[in-house]
């Protein structure tokens, strides 16, 4: 089992920033690809950005040039930095790890007001 606590979201003007941050925990060594989705009201859940164990980035079209995914060197924490915010980018955003599974956490929501 692998464990996943996101933090960092919040209300930000259009234009800010904000950093999400994701801490693993449990079965880390199973896993290979971690990301960030993002779910508006009304909408399914869809890709912003993954990294895998390889360090090896994919952005959606939407965030390239303003989003980027990082980790530590531990491999245990995976960052989200998100610059030119926009309002189409407000969204509970949900940390994801596969590997042995499919595991999410609880999601932060990101408000970007216009």
């Amino acid at each position: 089992q692998v464990q996943l606590v996101e933090s960092g979201g919040g209300l930000v003007q259009a234009g800010g920033s904000l950093r999400l941050s994701c801490a693993a925990s449990g079965s880390i060594f199973s896993i290979n690809v971690m990301g960030w989705y993002r779910q508006a009201p009304g909408k399914q859940r869809d890709l912003v950005a993954t990294i895998n164990s390889g360090g090896i980035t994919n952005y959606a079209d939407s965030v390239k040039g303003r989003f980027t995914i990082s980790r530590d060197n531990a491999k245990t924490t995976v960052y989200l930095q998100m610059n030119s915010l926009k309002p189409e980018d407000t969204a509970v955003y949900y940390c994801n790890a596969q590997g042995a599974g499919d595991y999410w956490g609880q999601g932060t929501q990101v408000t970007v007001a216009s």
